[in-house]
């Protein structure tokens, strides 16, 4: 007789992916692992920036030096990843990713450290970034079962939130105490450590018949997706979330405004916050089928912290709104990376996930430039509320444009049927 599961287990993560596949798991402690170190340079490189000029629009031009490089190693990476061997992108962009956190720890080392090489870095780890992540978004779908893709992107989730807390927090306190120097040679041995265990990744050659990458090989994954309604959706409502409302890049000016720069690093972990307690009663997430309401609630939930964010003068108040914001974040993060999984045929897979780069990361990049300009015009609270604002409205009108994205239902959608049995003779 079967006994029935007690309701705390049926919130804790489901832990599916963790037992089945090896390769999953060397994944998830390596991004762990890069995770905590790229953190630390997060925290470091605009405080650096800020420490040199003073001045929020050159924080927050170092988006626009990242938009680039993101979009044009995006495509390809996607292309890429489809046409080679992912183990080997993923190799080879952690070893380049830990050579330019190299960079930076000379530069902070200098006795005047100069400005210009961190924008240049900037713009390498956007590059890299964008070749690097289709190669590993695609392989996911190839190592873990049909079924167990919304654990998966939990775990995965729950992985970035451990190292998107403890780096921030720490690199607050490191660069406060110890120099930026120091928290760039933490970044530099994790990346030593990440590439040691994609070393020991099961090779992931691409099909056969993997078209080389070219223009006529991107052109044909983006007249996919602008074919499906439901993925148009997913890329929409990120790209408007995060341009409206990703004030990260002003915290620093916050967190003076508000009269406690001690609360820096506490910003920048605070949404982290929110989305591991998401993440740690996930459980109930590996039921849902209508995935597309998860990604519209989620970011209309983000929308509506941040704008209370920016509204509240209590630094205590601030971060715990951005602790909602984070869990709306990752509620809406997790319908996207299963209905990608769950949707997109493997010979495509590649290209696919380099379109979700632009989705998850332009929006991220262009919403730094408008929260630093409009910070330098309204001040860095009316910047923060008022994009709030302007995510939850945009995300009203996009779920009025595109209502088959609130509709889907991954026991009825067609390409999730077709994927689930391409899963299965696999």
């Amino acid at each position: 007789m079967t006994s029935k599961p007690s309701p705390l287990s049926a919130l804790l993560p489901d832990l599916s992916p963790w037992r089945s596949s090896r390769d999953f798991r060397l994944l998830w402690v390596q991004g762990l692992v890069t995770y905590f170190g790229s953190f630390m340079a997060m925290v470091a490189l605009p405080l650096q920036i800020k420490h040199l000029t003073d001045s929020p629009l050159a924080v927050g031009v170092m988006g626009a030096v990242e938009l680039v490089p993101l979009v044009v190693c995006g495509l390809y990476g996607g292309a890429l990843a489809d046409a080679v061997d992912r183990r080997k992108v993923i190799l080879g962009t952690e070893a380049a990713l830990g050579l330019l956190a190299l960079v930076l720890l000379v530069n902070a080392m200098l006795p005047e450290p100069l400005l210009w090489p961190l924008y240049v870095v900037a713009a390498g780890v956007s590059a890299l970034a964008g070749l690097q992540r289709p190669a590993l978004d695609s392989l996911m779908a190839r190592i873990v079962p049909h079924d167990q893709l919304t654990a998966a992107a939990a775990l995965n989730a729950l992985r970035w939130q451990l190292g998107a807390i403890a780096g921030p927090a720490l690199a607050g306190l490191v660069v406060a105490y110890a120099g930026h120097a120091t928290a760039y040679g933490t970044t530099v041995a994790c990346f030593v450590v990440s590439v040691l265990l994609c070393l020991r990744l099961s090779p992931a050659p691409a099909a056969h018949d993997a078209e080389r990458p070219s223009l006529r090989a991107i052109a044909e994954g983006a007249r996919h997706a602008w074919s499906r309604p439901v993925l148009l959706g997913t890329y929409a409502v990120d790209l408007a979330a995060m341009f409206f409302a990703y004030p990260n890049t002003i915290f620093p000016f916050l967190a003076d405004e508000l009269g406690a720069p001690w609360s820096l690093g506490l910003m920048y972990a605070a949404g982290s916050v929110g989305s591991v307690l998401l993440s740690l009663t996930s459980g109930w997430t590996s039921r849902v089928r209508r995935h597309g309401l998860l990604v519209v609630s989620g970011a209309a939930g983000w929308g509506l912290a941040v704008a209370a964010a920016g509204w509240f003068s209590n630094v205590w108040l601030v971060l715990l709104c951005l602790a909602f914001a984070g869990a709306g974040d990752m509620l809406s993060g997790l319908g996207r990376s299963t209905i990608w999984n769950q949707t997109i045929p493997d010979e495509l897979r590649g290209r696919l996930a380099g379109i979700e780069v632009l989705s998850y990361s332009v929006g991220p990049q262009l919403g730094q430039v408008r929260a630093g300009a409009m910070a330098g015009w309204t001040g860095t609270r009316p910047a923060v509320w008022s994009g709030g604002l302007a995510c939850l409205a945009s995300v009203g009108l996009l779920t009025a444009v595109l209502p088959r994205l609130v509709t889907y239902d991954a026991t009825t959608d067609e390409d999730a049927l077709r994927r689930r049995a391409a899963a299965g003779r696999s």
